[in-house]
């Protein structure tokens, strides 16, 4: 699946996901200041090797945000929140103060947390600096696109 980002001028930027099988869906994305909320979804589930809202889209389920949860999906939004924390907080929060996040917000949500080693915080981290360095790139109304 191929998911391109395109920078808006207001207050939404724009994804349009272009599924293997020719259909083509779009979804307005609200600002945040940092890379796109499903971009980080990109970040994370392209770096486990996990399935959250954008592998779930890649399935064939609609690229809106009506999505019933699942254990897997679940665990992945926890970390996405988490690593988007990070980033509004300039991306230098600790590791292991990041896991502790990471473990508390799945439990308050009763949800299965990944098992996640330092490595992999890393790996995500060091995938979200690189698209955070190519969307600062983008113009507005350009647009960046990545492949699931």
């Amino acid at each position: 699946m191929k998911a391109t980002f395109t920078k808006g001028n207001g207050k939404y930027d724009k994804l349009i996901v272009e599924r293997s099988d020719g259909s083509v869906e779009s979804l307005d994305c609200p600002k945040q200041r940092i890379i796109p909320h499903d971009m980080v979804h990109f970040a994370v589930e392209s770096t486990l090797s996990k399935r959250g809202f954008m592998a779930r889209v890649k399935a064939g389920e609609p690229a809106n945000f009506t999505m019933q949860g699942d254990p897997e999906s679940d665990g992945v939004e926890r970390l996405v929140e988490v690593f988007q924390g990070d980033a509004w907080s300039g991306g230098a929060t600790p590791f292991p103060e990041m896991l502790d996040l990471y473990l508390v917000t799945c439990q308050e949500r009763a949800c299965s947390p990944f098992d996640l080693s330092i490595e992999d915080m890393q790996a995500i981290r060091a995938t979200v600096e690189d698209l955070d360095r190519q969307w600062d790139q983008v113009p507005i109304g350009g647009s960046l696109s990545v492949i699931l």
